[in-house]
């Protein structure tokens, strides 16, 4: 084999990626890969989800943590480390530091669910809430490390942490060898620009084409216009349910790799992340939190047969799993919503005996099922002798969801629907 690196001008090579595999093993888990049957159909080529939800500590992270603090010298190891993270990044370095003996200050944002935080103390890290967003965090930990010594963990732009995370690379290629495509999210950068530099680095000793995209939530879409500027351009704000990949600026370092490597950067809308979460609970019995959906979410979505070309054999990472119980219950009402099967409706009405009654005789006959009611006579939009009815129903798809509200509309009714 040629000793000369596939893309010698790349600041992480594949040999990096090779040492941090011997690095991690017995740290990190080598994750499964399952097929799914109801995607392949949709798509018309075979899909795999590599499980990343089922790495320690809920996600990929721990990969790039460990590799970075395990090649810290012993001076570095004894002055500890600092971290700022929504959760996966901050119970990677935790889970790390732990292993590895080092102490830990963690810099989350106010809002983190609070099951990632208890999830990082639990791994016996400091953890410091600062900030209402990562960017944020991420600006206090290099204060705190610029002022007590400790060292700086990055989330994705550090070229140790890049390695770790292209090991998944290595191991799609191993498990799916006959893959043509993998889709993953992408935040700063880490993940995508590793997994890049693994699987290019390989197809082209292979004399082969492996196309790898990038997705994000349209609200927290950094990359399209950076790529397309050539330069790194910060977002104003940012806000997505994929806390995980709510990131307003690519980093520099994963940058320069997924510029040269990758083929395409696309983004997915809320409502899409919500329909495949809802997706990977019902059809593959999958637990993953919005940013490791984003994936399933683009193909639902068909966005990669826009050409009318079938992506071949897919491998998309599902790159964690640590989700809120919380922002759960929300996304599945989201998710059921965006799919039609459960709608929420708002109606202005007499106030007079019989009228809810005869709401509840149409939605019955209508084959809908009342989940609740709210009803209230008081409010800026409400008039004297009028009434505000506010009703939830299961649904059994849009089309069924018309019929619904022609049926109410046939009565007299003026139902308004609430998103």
């Amino acid at each position: 084999m040629d000793s000369t690196p596939a893309f010698p001008q790349l600041p992480v090579s594949l040999e990096d990626i090779y040492q941090a595999q011997k690095l991690l093993a017995g740290i990190a888990e080598r994750t499964p890969v399952e097929s799914s049957r109801a995607l392949a159909r949709m798509i018309g080529s075979d899909v795999f989800f590599k499980c990343e939800n089922l790495q320690r500590a809920g996600s990929f992270k721990v990969r790039g943590a460990y590799v970075r603090m395990a090649r810290l010298n012993a001076q570095e190891k004894a002055r500890g480390v600092v971290a700022a993270s929504a959760g996966n990044h901050a119970q990677g370095v935790a889970v790390a530091a732990k292993a590895l003996g080092i102490q830990a200050r963690i810099y989350m944002p106010l809002g983190v669910a609070l099951p990632k935080l208890a999830a990082t103390q639990g791994h016996g890290a400091e953890v410091v809430l600062h900030g209402v967003t990562v960017d944020e965090a991420l600006a206090e930990a290099q204060r705190y490390a610029d002022q007590s010594g400790a060292v700086f963990v990055h989330p994705f732009d550090n070229v140790d942490v890049v390695a770790g995370q292209g090991t998944i690379g290595l191991e799609i290629l191993e498990q799916v060898p006959e893959v043509e495509t993998v889709l993953m999210g992408v935040g700063g950068g880490g993940l995508l620009a590793g997994v890049a530099v693994a699987i290019k680095s390989r197809a082209r000793e292979l004399g082969r084409e492996i196309r790898i995209i990038g997705v994000q939530a349209e609200n927290a879409a950094a990359y399209p216009p950076s790529l397309a500027a050539d330069a790194l351009v910060p977002l104003a704000k940012v806000s997505t349910m994929a806390d995980g990949i709510a990131v307003g600026r690519p980093g520099q370092i994963p940058f320069s790799i997924i510029r040269e490597l990758v083929d395409d950067v696309i983004t997915v809308s809320e409502d899409s992340l919500a329909r495949a979460l809802i997706f990977l609970l019902e059809r593959s019995k999958m637990v993953v939190e919005p940013a490791g959906a984003v994936g399933v979410a683009a193909l639902l979505d068909g966005a990669l047969n826009l050409d009318g070309a079938k992506p071949g054999t897919t491998a998309v990472i599902l790159s964690g799993g640590n989700i809120d119980p919380m922002l759960m219950l929300k996304v599945i009402q989201r998710g059921l919503s965006a799919a039609g099967r459960f709608m929420t409706v708002r109606m202005l009405l007499d106030d007079r005996p019989g009228s809810l009654a005869t709401i509840s005789r149409i939605i019955a006959e209508s084959d809908a099922n009342v989940t609740g009611v709210d009803h209230t006579r008081v409010g800026g939009a409400i008039s004297m002798g009028d009434v505000s009815i506010t009703v939830n129903m299961e649904t059994k798809g849009h089309e069924h969801c018309e019929q619904v509200l022609m049926n109410l509309r046939a009565e007299g009714f003026q139902p308004i629907v609430v998103h």
